[in-house]
C-alpha cells in the first residue's frame, strides 16, 4: 500500500500550487488517512481537509474506497476579530471495484473515472451547481 506524503495540487487558476500536508497515516483497514491544506485559517478547525479510507465490502468479494473533501468558509468578526467558520462546502467520493478485477482494468477504470472529474467541463458542472445540458 502507498506510503502517505504530502499532495501538490493546482488552485482554481490552474497556476498556483497548493500543497496538501499529510498530517495522519491511516491506521489500518478502515480508518482514513488524512491530508490539511494548512496554509488556510489560523485554526485547524479553518482549514480544508480531505480524509481517504479503504475496506472490504460485498461480503470481502470488493474493496470499498471513501474519499471525504471539507472546504470551510471563515469570516472574521469585525466587531470582536474573532474568525469563525460561516460555511462548509462537503463532497463525498466512493470507489467499489471487485477483488477479482484483473489489474489492468482496475487500473484503467481508476484512471478514466478521476480524470473524468478532472475534465473542465465536470469541473464547470461543479462550479455552477448543474450538470450538462
Amino acid at each position: 500500500m502507498p506510503a502517505i506524503a504530502n499532495i501538490t495540487v493546482k488552485k482554481n487558476d490552474d497556476t498556483t500550487d497548493i500543497v496538501w500536508t499529510a498530517v495522519q497515516p491511516s491506521s489500518g483497514d478502515g480508518t482514513p488517512a488524512t491530508w490539511k491544506s494548512q496554509t488556510v485559517g489560523t485554526a485547524s478547525a479553518h482549514q480544508p481537509e480531505f480524509r481517504l479510507s479503504g475496506r472490504d465490502a460485498n461480503k470481502g468479494n470488493s474493496r470499498l474506497m471513501r474519499g471525504t473533501f471539507r472546504y470551510p468558509q471563515i469570516a472574521t468578526n469585525s466587531t470582536t476579530g474573532v474568525t469563525s467558520v460561516v460555511g462548509v462546502a462537503n463532497a463525498t467520493v466512493e470507489f467499489e471495484f471487485p477483488k477479482s478485477m484483473p489489474t489492468s482494468d482496475l487500473n484503467e477504470a481508476v484512471s478514466q473515472c478521476f480524470n473524468l472529474t478532472d475534465a473542465a467541463l465536470i469541473k464547470d458542472c461543479f462550479k455552477q451547481g448543474y450538470s450538462a445540458t
